[in-house]
């Protein structure tokens, strides 16, 4: 939603404001926490465009031979207070690794769709059955 489609919004609520509800705070409520999720969704794009470039950057430096390839993506992260440091770095390292092991399993098993045949499938609740 664009900023002023929540406006428009904002004044509709308003000129019912004469018929006060908890229907119309709940709007109210809910619509601030639209444009929360909006300016945040932004942020976060801004940031992740800004580490994809630096990245790029990095990449092509390290082709053509560059020195110091490493400098785009070290000032993207320094800009965010994210360069590792003493003993966060084998933890960054070990986590890295974990990471990409997971991925490779995720991609290597199918998941697995509805439940197995013969089985019957079961209930969290504790009053609740399954009829089939």
């Amino acid at each position: 939603m664009t900023r002023s489609e929540f406006d428009d919004i904002r004044a509709h609520i308003a000129a019912e404001a004469g018929h006060p509800s908890e229907l119309l705070e709940l709007a109210r409520i809910l619509l601030d926490d639209l444009e929360q999720i909006r300016m945040r969704e932004a942020a976060l794009r801004s940031y992740y465009l800004g580490l994809l470039t630096a990245a790029r950057a990095t990449v092509a430096a390290d082709d053509q031979g560059d020195a110091a390839p490493l400098t785009f993506l070290r000032h993207e992260l320094a800009k965010h207070g994210q360069l590792p440091a003493g003993d966060q770095v084998q933890r960054i390292l070990s986590d890295a690794r974990t990471a990409q092991a997971l991925l490779d399993h995720a991609e290597e098993t199918p998941p697995r769709m509805g439940a197995p045949k013969g089985r019957v499938p079961r209930c969290g609740g504790v009053s609740r059955t399954v009829r089939g």
